[in-house]
């Protein structure tokens, strides 16, 4: 059986390359809103505003999300120059962070295989990896936590030393820290909840005298509350909206039409971890085993239900509120991938060839679904967007099948270490071919078919006025470098249009009056609408042309 975890030559160049591809990718697709067009313009203003305590969304305040997000996509900017890959990469480290402190941490706690097993399996979950592609604070989120968690796994393994033990435990408090500038209280809310039912459930009392409470509640004051006083400080009406709406209200109301059914973080946890779904259940239930210390002695810590107890609560937390978002679950991969490591070390060959098969049926499935495809076309003349899709979906297909299938033959020749990396590289190869495939949709989502025709028409031009009528262009905003007036559009920016309503303009009657008197001006103004409205306009009247439409916007100039 050949040990490959054993080989550091092939470790490194394996985790070089993986950052290279992960990492290399980052341009090959144009920023899809919403998500990733928000926080791209958020960083944008930032940076060209100066302003890195107020943040701001088409200039307007936006206080749904603390701003290390945007902090760090603002420095990207400064440093490299405004761009696609620019606005992910801050994302892309934190998929690389990820996936190399998975790896150290389940090398340190439990063994140098399942650190590499840990590694590999993270590496190649389809959620993560998406995930880690894709410029949203989920990621962002996910990694500082993933420092947490990883932390203080290292820090209260039983053979830590004193000092090791302080030193850990003091980056596992910068993690909670952070994790709060990233997405706000659950960055404390989840990991102390999971330390209370690993207390209760491990019985193990003295872990919190092994917290270095004192230092650590220090530091995590120190690092996550300044941003927060001084914000405050700027915007009084800041911490009542942020603490209260963005939190309790969330959680508790169903005014932001989030619902989703009760199952839905299952079944996105069954789907995020493939390839490796086959042994998903498998390396949860041995979580919940009991764990030896040296010499058959009862272990102290127990790190297996640790990550168990990390998993069970963060999914069922999100479970019971009424605010459901897919990207809530991301930050139980790691914690997952080290159970599922675990499994694969002790666990039976016909358990991995069991995963390298469904690899293989789910490859089969996406062949047997590329003829189908068209059907997803929700829009006029987007049929033939997913026909460019069908050439990525069916080399996906076909790599999860070779992978699959050549993984359950090293699994039937006992080869765990073979078994375990051609699984890892068929789910990260065929993820990233789903990836790149996506590049035609996600420009026609985009709307940057459009920018020719806006630029023409002066839309990049300071001296314009821009309007979004009825609707909001999260990406199409940042590529055009410029914020745009609002008309009857509220959503995510009532808050802050109700402290700024003179930041749009708030029917569209109103909107035809200044039309008409840009127009009787001679100032030259372009807004960007959804096609019924553009129709409505012309039987209005109102003086426009069209510069622009495609099945989802229509561009409209003065005359």
């Amino acid at each position: 059986m050949k040990e490959l975890h054993k080989n550091k030559t092939l470790v490194w160049t394996l985790f070089i390359a993986f950052a290279a591809v992960l990492l290399g990718v980052l341009r090959a697709r144009t920023l899809v809103p919403p998500d990733e067009g928000r926080y791209a313009e958020m960083a944008r203003e930032m940076f060209a505003s100066g302003d890195w305590i107020t943040t701001r969304l088409n200039g307007i305040k936006y206080f749904e999300k603390p701003p290390l997000q945007t902090w760090m996509n603002a420095l990207t900017f400064e440093v490299f120059g405004l761009g696609d890959w620019q606005a992910r990469l801050w994302t892309g480290l934190c998929g690389l962070l990820g996936v190399g402190l998975t790896g150290y941490a389940g090398m340190r706690v439990f063994g140098a295989r399942i650190g590499f097993y840990a590694a590999l399996v993270l590496g190649s979950s389809l959620y993560w990896v998406i995930c880690s592609q894709v410029n949203s604070v989920d990621m962002s989120l996910s990694a500082m936590m993933t420092i947490a968690l990883c932390a203080l796994l290292v820090a209260q393994r039983d053979d830590a030393t004193p000092s090791e033990q302080r030193n850990w435990m003091l980056l596992c408090w910068a993690g909670m820290a952070l994790s709060v500038l990233a997405k706000g209280l659950i960055g404390l809310v989840l990991p102390g909840g999971v330390l209370v039912f690993y207390t209760l459930f491990s019985r193990d009392w003295k872990i919190w005298t092994r917290l270095h409470l004192v230092k650590g509640l220090l530091l995590f004051f120190l690092i996550a509350a300044p941003w927060f006083v001084l914000v405050g400080l700027k915007n009084p009406e800041q911490p009542h909206f942020f603490f209260i709406h963005e939190h309790f209200d969330r959680f508790l109301k169903k005014e932001h039409h989030r619902e989703a059914a009760w199952y839905v973080f299952f079944v996105l946890l069954a789907v995020g971890s493939l390839p490796w779904v086959g042994v998903l259940v498998q390396g949860l239930v041995l979580g919940a085993r009991g764990e030896r210390g040296g010499q058959d002695a009862p272990a102290r810590f127990k790190p297996r239900l640790m990550l168990l107890v990390w998993t069970a609560f963060i999914i069922l937390f999100f479970t019971k509120s009424n605010s459901k978002l897919p990207g809530y679950i991301v930050p139980v991969f790691p914690a997952v991938a080290m159970l599922i490591a675990n499994y694969l070390d002790v666990g039976t060959r016909r358990s991995r060839m069991l995963t390298a098969a469904l690899t293989a049926l789910f490859g089969a499935g996406l062949l047997g679904f590329v003829p189908f495809m068209l059907r997803l076309a929700r829009h006029p003349g987007e049929d033939l967007l997913y026909a460019a899709y069908q050439p990525w979906v069916l080399a996906a297909g076909l790599v999860l099948l070779i992978g699959g299938a050549l993984s359950m033959l090293y699994a039937r020749q006992m080869q765990r270490d073979l078994t375990v990396l051609v699984l890892a590289i068929a789910g990260f190869a065929g993820t990233q071919l789903l990836l790149a495939g996506f590049e035609p949709i996600g420009k026609v989502r985009a709307g940057t078919n459009l920018m020719p025709a806006l630029a023409a028409a002066g839309a990049t031009d300071p001296a314009t006025r821009v309007y979004s009528v009825g609707i909001y262009e999260q990406s199409l905003t940042y590529y055009l470098k410029r914020t745009v007036t609002l008309v009857d559009y509220w959503d995510e920016f009532t808050f802050g249009l109700e402290q700024q309503p003179q930041l749009s303009i708030p029917t569209i009657p109103a909107f035809v009056q200044q039309w008409r008197a840009d127009a009787a001006a001679g100032v030259r103004s372009v807004a960007i609408t959804r096609p019924e409205i553009a129709a409505d306009l012309q039987r209005q009247g109102v003086p426009l042309r069209i510069v622009a439409a495609d099945a989802r916007r229509t561009v409209i100039a003065t005359q």
